[in-house]
């Protein structure tokens, strides 16, 4: 028998100071039974990074051909691909090709290893490329609770994440970044 993935409600209050963009979101997050707790809060934390009017959560690790999070425009092109994890150099170039801009969020203890045995080709790429502080991402792990009410501030690369069981902060750390296509 096959394992349901657990939903989460997320009530999401987002302030992005650098873009003056603040908005109110009531999300409903499916967890993949493979996912761990840890990857849904990196992928939380990059919806708030990258959050706009037309991103949506996708199929994620059940859809090996989508990514985790995406923006589609009216004409259903794919405007934002953004993906998690420690993916290989081929599929982000895939993915570069299929949108404008490829965003990679990447969140564990072993982003460095990853970073440093590809970034020459992943520079060579059309994609921007982040990582989490995995001490943060699993400190945020612990106010994981099946209904979420959040209130996210984010100035710089910092992300200040207010919950009903407390608070924490998130950084982002640029690895790479292109200019805008």
């Amino acid at each position: 028998m096959a394992l349901k993935p657990v939903i989460y409600k997320l009530n999401l209050n987002l302030s992005d100071l650098n873009r003056n963009y603040y908005q109110s979101f009531n999300l409903t997050i499916a967890q993949h039974p493979s996912e761990s707790d840890n990857r849904l809060m990196a992928r939380l934390m990059a919806f708030c990074f990258e959050a706009e009017d037309d991103l949506s959560f996708t199929k994620g690790i059940s859809e090996v051909e989508e990514p985790d999070i995406w923006a589609r425009s009216l004409d259903d092109q794919i405007k934002l691909w953004v993906e998690l994890g420690e993916p290989a150099p081929e599929r982000v170039k895939k993915a570069s090709h299929q949108c404008k801009a490829v965003r990679v969020y990447s969140f564990n203890t072993k982003s460095d290893v990853w970073w440093s045995q590809s970034a020459n080709k992943f520079k060579a790429l059309q994609a921007n490329y982040y990582q989490f502080d995995a001490a943060e991402i699993d400190q945020l792990s612990s106010h994981l609770v099946r209904t979420m009410k959040w209130f996210v501030t984010i100035s710089e690369e910092s992300a200040s994440v207010n919950t009903d069981s407390g608070e924490c902060d998130i950084s982002r750390h640029t690895l790479h970044s292109i200019a805008a296509k």
